[in-house]
């Protein structure tokens, strides 16, 4: 059996031991310490945020930015459909309701038109949400910008989901620092991993200092173990934070590794007729993450899964693309805004994409072999790929 080539495998640097030697040798093992706050402070830095409060996981970073902005009971919360549950499942933490909003085709993310369309009629109904949940896919950004002008027109703030986008840029500025609160994720698949882990950043230090608070059982201060409000056990341990300041270091060599990975997956499949892959915004810079295809079943009899299980037969992992959360059963019963009335985007997407290996430690000849079964598989030789050219 050929070694498993893995759709988005962690991948060290070799100087993450140092940073844990650190702790163990400082005995900075519990979930505080230097490390989780040079790693706040480093993370920072690189996006251009006033502050950052690390976390144990991104989803608990977007948990504490709907408690820091009084999401509750009664209350809706506006959210990306194309994306992983966990961009919604704080929502339903904080006792709100998600209104999930299509994607749009020019970077599969939240569709401005449709958020339009939902703000409009909440307003009518004098039910704005109390958030906007906006998810930068795969890497690429959304367009921040039209979709911060209509949550300013009606003063509703923005958590910026940036868990899959760290590295990536929107016009210059870092994925992440858009909203008033932004989300990254060091999940083990991340393009930076501290085994698991995420981060909350934001330009107000009073709310961070608050969501630390929260995060460490919200505990008062007092001699004796004193608790007013309800607190959670968010934070990041300071081992793992060492893990993520030797990740941190490297953050642009994986960027350009995975920007590469995709650019060498383009050139050899892009010209197949039916082939296309997820696009950059002009404007924008993804991280590429993953690289994320689509078969066009007009042109193509091969359909994604069954591309999906050819690749598996040769122990290599790839996966659709997310199935939006409109679709899911555990959110039925929520309310959706369609980009337009006949064209459902982010259903098209899943019903046509397909995820990448996109490792950024995957070598050039596995990336070949990953090719080759695309290639054998939808009946193309590598003569008709550019690949060849």
């Amino acid at each position: 059996m050929t070694n498993r080539i893995l759709l988005s495998p962690p991948h060290m640097s070799g100087n993450e031991q140092k940073y844990i030697n650190e702790a163990f040798e400082t005995n900075w093992i519990a979930p505080l310490g230097p490390n989780v706050n040079a790693f706040e402070s480093e993370l920072a830095s690189y996006v251009g945020s006033n502050g950052a409060a690390a976390t144990s996981s991104g989803t608990a970073a977007i948990h504490l930015a709907l408690e820091l902005l009084g999401v509750g009971s009664g209350d809706t919360v506006f959210c990306s459909s194309l994306t992983f549950v966990a961009s919604a499942n704080p929502i339903l933490y904080a006792g709100a309701t998600p209104v999930f909003i299509d994607s749009e085709e020019e970077t599969w993310n939240m569709s401005p038109v449709a958020l339009a369309r939902a703000m409009e009629e909440a307003q009518v109904k004098r039910q704005l949400p109390k958030a906007v949940i906006v998810v930068n896919l795969y890497g690429q950004s959304a367009k921040m910008d039209e979709l911060m002008a209509i949550c300013d027109r009606y003063e509703v703030p923005v958590i910026e989901d940036a868990a899959e986008s760290l590295g990536s840029l929107c016009k210059g500025k870092k994925s992440g620092t858009f909203g008033q609160f932004g989300v990254f994720s060091f999940n083990g698949n991340k393009i930076i991993t501290t085994s698991g882990g995420g981060m909350l950043v934001s330009d107000d230090l009073d709310a961070l200092e608050r969501s630390r608070f929260l995060a460490t059982q919200a505990r008062d201060v007092a001699k004796h173990y004193q608790h007013s409000v309800v607190g959670y056990n968010y934070r990041m341990s300071n081992i793992l934070a060492g893990v993520g300041r030797a990740q941190l270091e490297v953050l642009d060599e994986r960027v350009a590794a995975r920007r590469a990975v995709y650019e060498r997956y383009e050139m050899a499949l892009a010209g197949i007729d039916g082939v296309e892959f997820m696009p950059e915004l002009e404007g924008t810079f993804s991280n590429r993450w993953l690289t994320a295809m689509l078969l066009d079943p007009e042109k193509i009899s091969v359909t994604p899964n069954e591309l999906i299980d050819a690749l598996e037969a040769e122990n290599i992992e790839a996966r659709p693309v997310w199935k939006p959360l409109h679709l899911q059963p555990l959110f039925e019963e929520c309310a959706f805004y369609a980009h337009a009335e006949d064209d459902v985007v982010s259903e098209r997407l899943f019903e046509r994409g397909v995820c990448l290996p996109s490792g950024s430690g995957m070598t050039v000849d596995e990336q070949e072999r990953v090719v080759g079964v695309i290639q054998r598989t939808l009946g193309v030789s590598k003569e008709q790929s550019l690949l060849s050219q």
